[in-house]
């Protein structure tokens, strides 16, 4: 397999505060890669970090064998490295079909009429809403959009930012199921949440942040398995296993 992502001893500051702490990772093509860990973990500095939002102070950044640390936010994306942000951070009062039209922006009108059957096909309620404007939309079919607008740009590595936070059960297990069906299309993904159970569950390998540093790495299963996962995220009765 050939790593689609590579983080190697990245270290990150706010100011005088250390935030990152010589993180290393990496995501090979096909993969569905989870990065777990608690609120103030660093796991959003991490993604700001790969989205060229924030500098580091040391270590590589790679995409596709090429570094991506000195690019800009822009220029990552049009590299194929696109993030769906926690809160989904739409435009409120644009239609559905508009915001869905801005992720296809970079690729031209042609790209967006091929694109957009492929979206809705995932979705179909965003066919339905599609005059709707986003702000209305439920949490559910906000996160929805959020996706199929990133879908929209063409990710070689698609990065979901906490795709569960604020949703019902239901919700989340569609959307996991969603996070699936793009697996099986091929689609390599990077998914970042506190959500350990869904998260482990789905995912091939796994990473656990803490305080800044990867303090575990290895299957999904097997940190599903281990004390201090369990432990932490998981409780000491977990016995769930996500199926799809």
């Amino acid at each position: 397999m050939t790593a689609v992502l590579r983080v190697v001893n990245v270290s990150a500051y706010y100011g005088a505060v250390q935030v990152l702490r010589g993180v290393s990772l990496h995501v090979e093509a096909g993969e569905i890669v989870a990065l777990i860990g608690a609120n103030g973990a660093g796991k959003s500095t991490l993604l700001r970090v790969i989205s060229g939002l924030h500098r580091i102070s040391e270590g590589e950044l790679s995409f596709q064998g090429r570094s991506i640390q000195r690019l800009s936010p822009e220029r990552i994306v049009r590299s194929g490295l696109v993030q769906v942000p926690e809160a989904r951070q739409l435009f409120p009062n644009l239609t559905v079909w508009e915001n869905l039209e801005l992720g296809g922006a970079l690729h031209g009108r042609r790209h967006i009429r091929e694109a957009l059957p492929g979206v809705c096909e995932l979705f179909p309620i965003l066919a339905q809403r599609r005059l709707q404007k986003a702000g209305t939309l439920s949490g559910g079919e906000q996160q929805m959009l959020s996706i199929g607008r990133a879908l929209m740009t063409k990710p070689r590595l698609l990065i979901l930012d906490e795709p569960s936070l604020g949703l019902a059960p239901l919700v989340v297990e569609e959307i996991y199921r969603t996070v699936g069906v793009l697996h099986d299309q091929g689609t390599t993904i990077l998914l970042v949440e506190q959500n350990a159970m869904g998260a482990l569950s789905i995912a091939q390998r796994a990473y656990v942040l803490e305080t800044g540093r990867v303090v575990l790495a290895g299957r999904a299963e097997e940190l599903l398995e281990h004390d201090e996962v369990r432990r932490a995220y998981l409780g000491k009765d977990y016995q769930y296993k996500w199926e799809r």
